[in-house]
């Protein structure tokens, strides 16, 4: 938030949210739904989701360019996007105590000045650069760690393999 913020982004942020979105009228009629929707304590999120799973029994689908896009969640009390391996890049507060000594009941009227009046698009576009760059890190570190597999087992070691019997050792004779 800044003093005079607000306005409409320029650059990177702004193609990105034109092409999942639509317009950035649209982002924003998405964003201020989510905030006025959100039941109770909570908060609303624009992310960047690079749709990276980290799931040890799995294989992790790489990522595709059209996988890497900007989201719009939605969060009750102290949940924030990073559970969901999410990068943050702009949250609204919209517990009560965040608006009602200046609007009240109206958070509507909270989220539209927040909106039009407090965004630091440089701020947001910042934090999109960081995680896209951290994105871009881990799938380099994912591809050496696969690489370096290859490898290992192209030298000869051998493999771990556990095949089940299909018998039931677990009672004793």
């Amino acid at each position: 938030m800044k003093p005079g913020g607000g306005g409409k982004p320029v650059g990177d942020l702004l193609e990105l949210i034109e092409r999942d979105f639509g317009s950035f009228e649209k982002f924003v009629q998405e964003f201020k739904s989510a905030a006025a929707t959100q039941f109770g304590s909570g908060w609303a999120w624009l992310a960047y989701k690079a749709n990276r799973l980290d799931v040890g029994n799995a294989v992790n689908p790489r990522p595709s360019d059209e996988d890497k896009k900007l989201v719009i969640v939605k969060s009750p009390n102290a949940v924030n996007p990073l559970v969901w391996d999410y990068s943050p890049l702009l949250t609204i507060d919209v517990w009560e105590h965040a608006y009602y000594l200046d609007f009240q009941n109206r958070r509507p009227d909270y989220i539209s000045i927040f909106m039009e009046k407090l965004v630091s698009w440089e701020v947001v576009s910042s934090r999109l650069e960081i995680a896209k760059a951290q994105a871009a890190e881990r799938e380099r570190e994912e591809e050496r760690k696969k690489s370096e597999g290859k490898e290992k087992k192209a030298d000869g070691e051998p493999v771990e393999m556990y095949v089940d019997s299909g018998t039931d050792d677990s009672e004793a004779e």
